[in-house]
């Protein structure tokens, strides 16, 4: 079970379902990881330490922090109220909700509830 507040999944973004699949490979030669395919353009590995995932959907160029939140609305809300701007609103996915936002700075994170 996730922990509230707790980061529990890194993503790297790649270009193409071709990137996703180089980048799975070499990762399983390296480290020997296993994944789970998700479509021809999400896979990701918990063999890593945490959940890690390659996303050839996201149009971001930096690995993307995903934090659990317990309520994810909540969560939003205080992103909002304190300077936090959301750039992909909530949306389904398999196994939950999330939304992604920048903080003040302007680094892109993201929040995941069941």
């Amino acid at each position: 079970m996730p922990q509230n507040n707790q980061i529990t999944l890194l993503e790297l973004p790649l270009k193409s379902a071709t990137d996703l699949q180089k980048t799975k490979t070499f990762l399983t030669n390296v480290f020997n990881w296993t994944y789970t395919d998700y479509g021809d353009e999400y896979s990701d590995t918990t063999d890593s330490g945490t959940a890690f995932g390659l996303n050839a959907t996201n149009s971001s160029t930096m690995p993307l922090t995903v934090i659990y939140s317990e309520d994810l609305e909540k969560t939003k809300e205080l992103v909002i109220q304190n300077g936090g701007t959301i750039i992909v609103d909530t949306y389904s996915f398999p196994g939950g909700r999330r939304f992604h936002f920048t903080e003040p700075s302007g680094n892109e994170l993201a929040v995941w509830s069941e």
